[in-house]
């Protein structure tokens, strides 16, 4: 992951455990009896807002969701657990997160404050994934959201038994919707196969992949940019050349991840005709949710092939 811009300090944990400790201890009781009534809604978080919108659609009226990670303007990787996320989380019933080091400081939190009432979705081991898979943005990949969906839904399920059908319709809709998205992905590999990309970081990639497209920047420059670090100067030359010998048909960069490297890419696609994409990692808001979102990245990415326009924004 990329490196922390601020060093997580032994103060503030102890602060974040005293006070989620404290707020446990407090409130344990009527947290309980609150989020197994069949009426009173259940505390749900998703570490990152891609989730919690998916909780939202599948518990709806039963649920109060609250999204840790959302700002589309900021980079997820340098995101700093503070003592009131801590308490948040102390405070929910279920809570899903990515997993696969994204997001490890909800996991420090879990820890340091374990409910055995508590009902967690971690996605990485949803999917069966180990700790060194190299791509954490597993909600880019067609495949994940169905099954996080159904973990959502049975976890509900077994908090409010009463509400067990409503959840599980609404997972089953959710699932449902997800084709347009899929149908585009399909759409596109069938039109575009084999379509040659370039990108900034391994941020679309999955979909990249489940689209046919042949991404041809180096996976080494991509980790390094994801991981904060500076690429190679080979890496940064053999970058430059899928431009200004016009290798590629598409640039998909990180939007809410730029700097003077990146930008300097972004201009040399320009330059050289090179339309530009920009991909998020948090879902922007307001005006979408997950799967409108996912389907608009597909349609930019289809605009881009077939009439050289960029969507550097949502």
């Amino acid at each position: 992951m990329r490196t922390r811009s601020v060093a997580r300090t032994a103060a503030l944990w102890l602060a974040a455990a005293a006070a989620t400790a404290l707020l446990a201890t407090a409130c344990s009781s009527a947290t309980a009896a609150g989020n197994t009534g069949s009426s009173a809604s259940i505390q749900a978080i998703g570490a990152e807002n891609e989730y919690a919108n998916v909780i939202q659609q599948i518990g709806g009226k039963y649920v109060q969701v609250t999204a840790i990670m959302s700002n589309p303007n900021t980079d997820p990787h340098t995101f700093e657990a503070s003592p009131a996320v801590a308490r948040e989380i102390s405070n929910a019933s279920l809570i899903v997160q990515n997993g696969v080091g994204y997001d490890t400081w909800a996991s420090d939190i879990e820890k340091a404050v374990p409910a055995s009432s508590r009902k967690i979705v971690d996605v990485q081991q949803l999917l069966g994934l180990p700790d060194s898979t190299p791509n954490p943005h597993l909600w880019y990949n067609p495949t994940t959201m169905p099954k996080v969906a159904t973990a959502i839904a049975n976890d509900l399920a077994a908090i409010q038994p009463a509400h067990a059908s409503y959840f599980k319709a609404n997972a089953a809709k959710f699932t449902q919707s997800l084709s347009a998205w899929t149908q585009a992905i399909a759409a596109f590999k069938a039109a575009h196969p084999g379509t040659p990309v370039a990108t900034t970081e391994p941020v679309a990639d999955y979909m990249l992949q489940a689209a046919g497209a042949d991404n041809m920047t180096p996976w080494a420059f991509q980790a390094d940019i994801m991981n904060g670090t500076d690429p190679s100067p080979q890496n940064v030359a053999a970058e430059k050349a899928l431009f200004t010998q016009h290798k590629v048909k598409v640039f998909l960069y990180n939007q809410q991840v730029t700097d003077t490297l990146t930008d300097s890419f972004i201009d040399l696609a320009h330059a050289n005709g090179v339309p530009v994409v920009g991909v998020y990692e948090t879902m922007p808001t307001p005006g979408y949710d997950y799967q409108t979102w996912m389907t608009a990245e597909v349609n930019a990415l289809d605009k881009a092939v077939t009439a050289k326009v960029s969507t550097e924004h949502l």
